[in-house]
Parts: structure tokens; C-alpha cells; sequence
């Protein structure tokens, strides 16, 4: 994230579901830094927590990946210009109700266990014992009211918290 921070960019064009990070992990790790580029959010579904987090990141703007190219273009120079560029669907949207009970290393599990199949692998990632990660995925089965490991996913994903 760092270099993305010091490499001098006006715009960054982040997608949610990028592979092993989120787009969202990215724009909220940028805000860190003193001079962080603008960033929008280029998402395939306009999810509630998918727009709240945006928001709370940081992010200039939330556009889906089925706009035409002309229109992403012209919203990248919106934005470089200053401008955010939420519409007011979006922003209903970042307010609805749907705040995740899950705590910020269960997201972090549980976003892990999208891209590693095993727990050992998921540890192994996080750089945490398999019992501590095994006890994380349960207790975030247990706080979503799911069956599984990958309905958990699916509703922390949907909330977009993982």
C-alpha cells in the first residue's frame, strides 16, 4: 500500500473484489498516509456495506462495472477535478441497516477463507495459530446465524465486511 501511497498518483480506480485484498482493505490502508490519492470504488453490485465502507474509507466515488467505459472515464476526471460523485441512491444505500456483528479479525478470517482452503493455509496467511483461526470462523458462523464457513463468507461479503 505504501508505494501506491508515495508513487504519486491523482486517481486510483480500485475494484472490490480484487484477488487477495479487497479494493476497500486498499482504500482504507491509503487514508493512512499524509498525501493519499483520491480513490474510487469500481464494484459489480451495489451493496449497502459495499457503499458504506467506500464512504468511510474515504472513497470519491462508487461506480459498477457495467458502466460504459466514456462514463468511468469522465467520472475519473470528475474526480481529479474535486468532485464526489455518490448518488443519492448511494448514499440510501451506505445508510441502510446491515452493520456486520462480526469484529474486525473475524472479517479478516473470514476474508482469508475466500482465497485458502484449509485452515493451516488460513493461518498460515494470517500468521496465526490454527486453533485461534478455527475459533475466529466459529465464532463468526455463530454471529452470522450460519450453517457454514461459506455462508458466513457469503453474509459477511454481502454486508461488505469480508
Amino acid at each position: 500500500m505504501e508505494t501506491l501511497a508515495d508513487a504519486g498518483y491523482d486517481v486510483l480506480l480500485l475494484d472490490v473484489e480484487m484477488p487477495g485484498v479487497s479494493g476497500l482493505d486498499v482504500a482504507e490502508a491509503l487514508k493512512q498516509h499524509p498525501h493519499p490519492p483520491l480513490v474510487m470504488m469500481l464494484m459489480t453490485f451495489q451493496r449497502p456495506g459495499y457503499v458504506r465502507r467506500a464512504l468511510e474509507a474515504g472513497a470519491r466515488a462508487c461506480i459498477t462495472k457495467d458502466s460504459p467505459v466514456g462514463e468511468i472515464a469522465a467520472a475519473v476526471r470528475r474526480v481529479a477535478a474535486g468532485e464526489l460523485l455518490f448518488s443519492g441512491q448511494q448514499v440510501r444505500l451506505a445508510m441502510e441497516p446491515g452493520d456486520s456483528p462480526l469484529s474486525k479479525r473475524e472479517c479478516d478470517v473470514l476474508r482469508a477463507a475466500r482465497f485458502h482452503d484449509t485452515l493451516a493455509d488460513i493461518a498460515e496467511y494470517l500468521h496465526l495459530p490454527v486453533s485461534t483461526v478455527s475459533n475466529y470462523i466459529t465464532a463468526a458462523i455463530a454471529k452470522t446465524a450460519s450453517r457454514s464457513r461459506g455462508q458466513a463468507i457469503r453474509i459477511a461479503r454481502d454486508r461488505g465486511r469480508s
